[in-house]
């Protein structure tokens, strides 16, 4: 049996709220890199997300250059978007296509943060396109009403943090 390398993913985005396509990500990315034998630290995102690097006055050169370049990206399908034509249309990208890993998810997944935040600001049932937990949490704190969207309009919201909470490692 081949030992297997740690690795640590880390995943930017919104996550507003959490979906169960944003864990799969972690899902599908552990499966491809079970499979294969990889450093220690990779972006993980979606396809969409990738789009991003492209977008004027987002993100800086170099910092593209580090985490592509140094740490590497798991980057996971999603319809409506071509992560490879994304990369040869960079020259950036296309240099360090080599650190980029390209997941194909097998099992079409397009829940989408923006029309499950629609929904429930609509007062439509987001049941097992969420956890429970995150449906749990929306109703307690109640975010994502239509009453909460006016009151947060124009608004900048500060990050969640977490409060005396012990952050214990996912284990497979």
């Amino acid at each position: 049996m081949r030992s297997r390398i740690p690795v640590i993913l880390l995943a930017c985005g919104s996550f507003n709220p959490t979906t169960n396509m944003h864990m799969r990500l972690f899902e599908l990315a552990r499966d491809h890199l079970h499979q294969t034998v990889l450093p220690e630290l990779k972006l993980l995102c979606g396809a969409d997300f990738l789009q991003t690097f492209k977008t004027p006055n987002l993100w800086k050169e170099e910092d593209i250059k580090e985490i592509v370049g140094k740490f590497g990206l798991v980057c996971i399908s999603r319809a409506g978007s071509d992560p490879s034509q994304l990369i040869q249309e960079s020259d950036l990208l296309s240099k360090f296509q080599h650190n980029i890993f390209l997941v194909r998810e097998w099992i079409q997944n397009e829940v989408s943060a923006t029309q499950i935040r629609s929904a429930l600001c609509r007062g439509l049932s987001v049941k097992y396109l969420i956890p429970d937990s995150v449906i749990a949490y929306i109703a307690q704190h109640n975010v994502y009403t239509a009453e909460s969207e006016r009151r947060n309009q124009g608004q900048l919201l500060q990050p969640l943090r977490l409060q005396n909470t012990a952050i214990n490692p996912l284990r497979d």
